[in-house]
């Protein structure tokens, strides 16, 4: 493998990057370029990955067997294989790089499957997790191993930092939960535990697209999406602790995506939980406003 075709693939994976994370690139432009080449590298890896879990066209089982080349492929490039794959070039050189284990890969290809399982029926959606363990479980695979992949770029020394990556990661999945329940419901997956939707007299039957189509019936959720967003505003008391732990350098972008986060939970506060009229989001502007401050925290 040359410099040359090193280059190029991570300008690859950067590409993917600015084009599909349209929160998480702009964490990844405050980090210095090998940080942030490595992170563009990680996220080409999981958009694909996500890329063969989402496909309509492909049925459950072959999206296993794809899965599963997908991180065989992998595998073999971490045994220093060749290959003309220019995400998976880029990504063997991230892991061997900055040292990360093998295993979170497998993890978090593992957590792009765990969708599979949910039966998509719009109309009578289905509830993911009874209980918040499972939905703990279920996070931990899909968001928390991405915390833990990327806190070994970030660079640390304390152990603590792993737990702290993993309540950081819940915190922003929870966030995605909440900002996502239309959506979601509108696939037929419900990711609110059954054990708190029990608490406000509510169920799966609560999320039918006739419900959620109407304001007022809707608001009837308010109380669990509250309880929900109390929690994880809890987990992001971890993102505060974590940022002293992790190297200098990284400070800065690790802060911007604590901070993008964390305004879309106080945006879906301030609408009252509603996030059935319209998607909330963080306008580009809010975002390039957090950016400066991001670099601003980087050189100072």
């Amino acid at each position: 493998m040359t410099h040359h075709q090193l280059t190029h693939a991570y300008a690859v994976c950067k590409g993917i990057a600015r084009r599909a994370a349209r929160n998480f690139y702009y964490g990844f432009l405050v980090l210095p370029a090998e940080k942030r080449n490595a992170l563009c590298a990680v996220y080409a890896f999981m958009r694909h990955a996500d890329d063969i879990s989402d496909d309509p066209a492909t049925d459950v089982s072959q999206k296993r067997q794809k899965l599963t080349e997908w991180i065989e492929a992998a595998g073999r490039v971490f045994g220093g294989k060749p290959t003309d794959d220019p995400v998976l070039m880029a990504l063997g050189d991230t892991q061997s790089k900055f040292k990360i284990p093998s295993e979170l890969f497998e993890k978090l290809v593992y957590g792009t499957s765990l969708d599979l399982e949910i039966p998509q029926t719009p109309e009578s959606p289905s509830l993911v997790c009874s209980t918040f363990e499972d939905l703990r479980h279920y996070c931990y695979y899909v968001a928390s191993v991405v915390g833990l992949v990327c806190i070994h770029i970030f660079g640390y020394e304390d152990k603590k930092a792993e737990f702290l990556a993993e309540d950081c990661g819940l915190a922003f999945q929870l966030t995605n939960i909440l900002r996502d329940v239309k959506e979601d419901a509108a696939m037929g997956r419900i990711y609110i535990p059954a054990e708190d939707l029990a608490r406000s007299n509510l169920s799966a039957a609560s999320f039918a697209p006739q419900i959620l189509a109407d304001p007022a019936q809707a608001q009837q959720l308010r109380p669990v999406l509250e309880f929900e967003a109390d929690r994880a505003r809890k987990y992001y008391e971890s993102a505060q602790w974590l940022l002293q732990l992790i190297h200098e350098d990284s400070r800065g972008g690790f802060w911007v995506l604590v901070q993008i986060y964390g305004r879309l939970l106080e945006k879906i506060t301030k609408r009252n939980y509603d996030v059935f009229t319209e998607r909330v989001r963080l306008s580009t502007w809010e975002k390039l406003r957090l950016l400066a401050r991001g670099f601003v925290l980087r050189i100072v």
